[in-house]
C-alpha cells in the first residue's frame, strides 16, 4: 500500500528553507592595505544545468500514436459514462456503530469501498474500455443550420470502447471526514497527487495513494497507459458550499457583516485558495477536468426551485469555484434531477438561463446510455450510470457489460441488506 507514515506537516513542507553558505566579504588580517594591482581569481567552471525529470504522465499522453487509432466510433455508437461518489477508505469503520444507522444506509446506497472501486477499474479495463475526454465526444459547431452541439466521431485503437468517468462531490464535506473517508488532495514531494487521510481508529494523519479514488486512478493509468486516450482521465463534478478538493475556499457572504470572526475566516480562506491552486494545476496537467454540480447541490427538478435561486447559485459557483478551476461547459445535475423533468424536448426558462451561462453538456443520472441533442438551443442532455451499493445489490444485469456485481460487492463489510441476484 502506498502510504507515507511521516506526519503530514513534514510531508507538506514543500517550501524547504535552503541553507545558504556565507557569501559576504571575508575579514582580512590586520595590517592589510588595498593595492592597485589587479587581483587574480580563478573562475569556477559553471555548474551544468540539470535535466528536468521526465513527467511520468508523458508515457500516458503519448502511448497511442496516430497510426494506431484506426477504429471509427461514430455518433450512433454509445459512449458509456460511469460516475462515482467519493470512495469509502475505511468501510469497517463506516459500517460500524461509530456511524449512525441512517448514515450507514446512505453510504451503502451511494458509495463503493476502496476495494470495490479497484475491482471495477480492473474489470472495465479488462473488458476493453478506454478513457476518453468529454470535450472530445461533444463539440459545438456553427453551420448553415445555426449553432448547435454535435457528437463527434472518435478515432480509437482497434478493439477498444470509449468510456467517460466522472466523480461527484470531490469536496470532502465535513460529514465525510467523520465517516471513514480521506480528507483532501495534495501535491506530494514527488510532484504527484496524494490524498491526506486520518485513520478514524488511531487518529494518525498521513498521505496515501491507496485509499482515494483520484490517486488510485492516476496509478492505474500509469500502470496501464493503454487505458487512456491521449492522456484522458476523468471529470470532477464539484459543488462549492464547503470549498473544493478538501480546501475551504467558500467565501464569507453567509457570515454576518459584524461578526468578529470574518477577518480570521477570510485570511484562512485565502490560505486555502493559495494551497489548492497547485493541486488544480497538477490535476489538469495529468488529464483531469472539471464541471459544475451547482454551488449548493440544489435540486433543479424541484417544483419549489425558483429561477432566481438558480441564478444566485450559479453566480456563486462561478465566483467561488469557476475562478479556481477555470471555465467549463459541463453541468452535472444534483440528484440527477433535470429542470425539464422527463420531457427533455422542453426548454424552459431555467434551462435557457443555464445554457446562457456557458453550459452545453447537461448530465443527469439514468439506467441507459441516453443522450439527446437539443434542436432548439445549443445543448445536449446525456445520462450517467452509477456504480454504487444500490446498483451492485439490485442492478447486476444492467452492469454486466462493465463487471459482475457478484465479483465486486464486499458483503463482508457492508450491512446485511440483501441482494437481487
Amino acid at each position: 500500500m502506498k502510504h507515507l507514515a511521516r506526519p503530514v506537516t513534514l510531508l507538506l513542507a514543500l517550501g524547504l528553507t535552503l541553507s545558504l553558505s556565507a557569501c559576504g566579504p571575508k575579514e582580512e588580517p590586520s595590517g592589510w592595505q588595498p593595492t592597485h594591482e589587479p587581483i587574480q581569481t580563478e573562475t569556477a567552471a559553471p555548474e551544468p544545468t540539470p535535466t528536468p525529470a521526465a513527467d511520468p504522465y508523458d508515457a500516458v499522453r503519448h502511448y497511442w500514436s496516430a497510426d494506431q487509432l484506426t477504429q471509427l466510433w461514430g455518433p450512433e455508437q454509445p459512449v458509456e459514462h460511469l460516475f462515482f461518489h467519493p470512495i469509502i477508505a475505511y468501510p469497517q469503520y463506516a459500517f460500524s456503530s461509530a456511524v449512525p444507522a441512517d448514515r450507514q444506509k446512505g453510504l451503502d446506497d451511494w458509495m463503493v469501498t476502496v476495494d470495490e472501486y479497484k475491482k471495477i477499474l480492473q474489470n472495465v479495463y479488462d473488458k476493453g474500455y478506454i478513457l476518453v475526454a468529454m470535450e472530445d465526444v461533444w463539440s459545438e459547431v456553427t453551420d448553415d443550420s445555426g449553432t448547435h452541439m454535435v457528437r463527434n466521431t472518435l478515432m480509437l485503437p482497434e478493439g477498444k470502447k470509449p468510456l467517460i468517468i466522472s466523480f461527484d462531490d470531490v469536496n470532502y464535506y465535513d460529514y465525510m471526514l467523520a465517516e471513514g473517508f480521506t480528507s483532501k488532495l495534495v501535491v506530494g514531494e514527488d510532484g504527484q497527487i496524494w490524498a491526506q487521510c486520518t485513520d478514524p481508529n488511531t487518529k494518525e494523519t498521513f498521505l496515501t495513494q491507496d485509499l482515494d479514488a483520484t490517486p488510485i486512478l492516476d496509478n492505474f493509468v500509469l500502470e496501464h497507459p493503454d487505458f487512456s486516450l491521449n492522456g484522458a482521465k476523468a471529470i470532477y463534478s464539484l459543488t462549492g458550499y464547503q470549498g473544493i478538493l478538501g480546501y475551504r475556499t467558500q467565501n464569507d457572504r453567509d457570515i454576518a457583516p459584524n461578526d468578529p470572526k470574518r477577518p480570521e475566516f477570510e485570511a484562512h480562506r485565502q490560505s486555502e485558495i493559495d494551497a489548492v491552486k497547485p493541486v488544480i494545476e497538477r490535476l489538469k496537467e495529468t488529464g483531469w477536468t472539471f464541471g459544475s454540480h451547482t454551488w449548493g447541490h440544489i435540486n433543479l427538478g424541484s417544483e419549489k426551485r425558483t429561477l432566481e435561486s438558480v441564478k444566485n447559485d450559479t453566480e456563486r459557483w462561478l465566483e467561488e469555484v469557476g475562478t479556481l478551476v477555470g471555465p467549463t461547459n459541463i453541468l452535472f445535475y444534483p440528484h440527477g434531477a433535470r429542470p425539464d423533468g422527463d420531457d427533455w424536448h422542453k426548454t424552459g426558462p431555467m434551462f435557457q438561463y443555464l445554457q446562457s451561462m456557458g453550459f452545453r453538456v447537461f448530465a443527469s443520472v439514468g439506467v441507459n446510455s441516453f443522450s439527446y441533442i437539443k434542436d432548439d438551443i445549443s445543448a445536449v442532455i446525456c445520462d450517467r450510470l452509477h456504480p454504487d451499493g444500490t446498483t451492485l445489490r439490485w442492478s447486476r444485469d444492467r452492469y454486466l457489460q462493465f463487471y459482475d456485481a457478484k465479483d465486486i460487492i464486499d458483503l463482508s463489510v457492508r450491512p446485511d441488506l440483501g441482494v437481487g441476484w
